[in-house]
Order: C-alpha cells, then sequence, then structure tokens
C-alpha cells in the first residue's frame, strides 16, 4: 500500500504556508489530508503557526507567545498580491468540515512558554468543534507528554510521537509512556535506521518528504503516511509506482 499524503501546512510549496489559500489548496487535492502546527498567543488564543517567530512569514517582528491574537491577526502572512491573515485554529477546524473525507495533523508545538497549556486550549478547541472523537483529527507532538495527554483525554484521536535526528538517542521509553496510534521519525532520522519502521507495532509517519527518489523509498518501505510540500508531486510519483 502506498504512504498516504499530508500536505505539510497545507500545499506550502505552491501558497504561503499556513495560510487559508494553503490549507484549502490542500484540502482539495485527492490526497489524505492537510497538517498544521499550533501555538498559543499572549490572550490565550491558538493561532496556526510554526515558527515562535513571526519574522520569516509576515511582515511583522515579534514572537507569537508575546503578542495578542488581534495584533497577529492584522500582519500578513500572504503576499502583496494576495494577503493572507494568521488563522485561528478554530477557523481551520471550520474549514476542515467543508471536506469530511480529508484530515488534520495538528502539531502542538513544544517547548513554549505555556507548555501544557497549548495541549489543554487544543482539547478545548476540538470539544467546542465536537471533533475530540473525530476520525478527521490526529494529534502529533514532539512532547511525549503532550501525546500522553490526547492519548488520555481524547482516546479517540489518533496521536503520533515526532523525533529528531539530533535525537541520538531516542528514548524509546518516552513512546511507550505516551502510547501513541504511531511515531513520526524526520526523514533524515528513518533513513538511518529503517529499523523504526513500524516498530512496537506502530504505524509509521515521516516528514518532511519532497524529492521523489524518498517518495519512493518510502513506498517501497511501508511507511504508513509522509508529509511533503508538494502533495501533487507525490502524487505524480506514486501514480508512476500503480
Amino acid at each position: 500500500m502506498l504512504p498516504k499524503i499530508v500536505a505539510h501546512r497545507g500545499f506550502s510549496a505552491m501558497y504561503p504556508e499556513s495560510t487559508h489559500l494553503a490549507f484549502e489548496a490542500g484540502l482539495k487535492l485527492p490526497i489524505h489530508g492537510v497538517e498544521c502546527d499550533v501555538r498559543l498567543t499572549r490572550d490565550g488564543r491558538l493561532v496556526v503557526f510554526h515558527d515562535g517567530l513571526v519574522d520569516r512569514t509576515t511582515d511583522g517582528m515579534g514572537r507569537v507567545s508575546t503578542m495578542d491574537s488581534c495584533d497577529l491577526r492584522e500582519l500578513n502572512c500572504g503576499t502583496d498580491e494576495c494577503p493572507q491573515q494568521v488563522m485561528l485554529l478554530e477557523e481551520l477546524l471550520e474549514l476542515l468540515q467543508d471536506y469530511p473525507d480529508k484530515h488534520l495533523y495538528i502539531e502542538t508545538k513544544h517547548p513554549t512558554r505555556y507548555g501544557p497549556e497549548v495541549d489543554e486550549a487544543t482539547f478545548r478547541a476540538l470539544a467546542y468543534a465536537g471533533m475530540l472523537d473525530s476520525e478527521q483529527v490526529a494529534i502529533i507532538s514532539f512532547s511525549h507528554k503532550a501525546v500522553r495527554y490526547f492519548t488520555r483525554m481524547a482516546p479517540d484521536l489518533l496521536t503520533f510521537y515526532l523525533f529528531r535526528v539530533r535525537e541520538a538517542k531516542w528514548n524509546p521509553k518516552s513512546v511507550m509512556l505516551s502510547s501513541p496510534y504511531g511515531i513520526g521519525p524526520g526523514l533524515t532520522h528513518v533513513r538511518q535506521r529503517p529499523e523504526l519502521i513500524g516498530k512496537y507495532g506502530c504505524p509509521t509517519y515521516v516528514w518532511t518528504v519532497n524529492e521523489p527518489k524518498d517518495m519512493r523509498w518510502c513506498a517501497e518501505h511501508g511507511i504508513a503516511a509522509i508529509a511533503t510540500d508538494h502533495p501533487q508531486l507525490a502524487l505524480q510519483t506514486y501514480a508512476g509506482l500503480l
């Protein structure tokens, strides 16, 4: 079976990352779904944003965690020709409901100054949207404590424990304690240690897979899902393997 394709921060190779434009473009493709990151603002709102700083992807400067959501929402995270507003998680969940056959992988960002509050806020947002038991939503995190929180509080949601290549001494105890549905090694890590694939019977979600040769490698090695900035390229690559 070919890996499921997840558009990383939306269709981010074609549109500004983590914007409504990028997510909608990704959701319209015949793929599994999209991935997003969430952070807490100073006034306790969940915004869809990867970096701790706004500098790289907006026309502003500053740290997400020290800004109010109203100030963040005044920034342009799109282009001059097509301005885009920083999204709230609640807006992305609302958009997802227009695509009932698609999935959303939500990464709660850690470490941050707010610690577990980002997980608690994500839980409340999903509860308010009536999606705590939704098959459309998965939680992914580099924090085994975050994964354990959702495994305990929302057992119907799929959870994936992520880890990086620099974590040379990968800690299987963290995996066992968090009881995730799946594991999420980075591409470099899993290529160095292919024995991690399917470890503990967990499906493997690999990030971020942008080259056709790596997409094919994932297909050949039984990877369950890939996150990619190039979902259209992944579709074309896997079509050639059918």
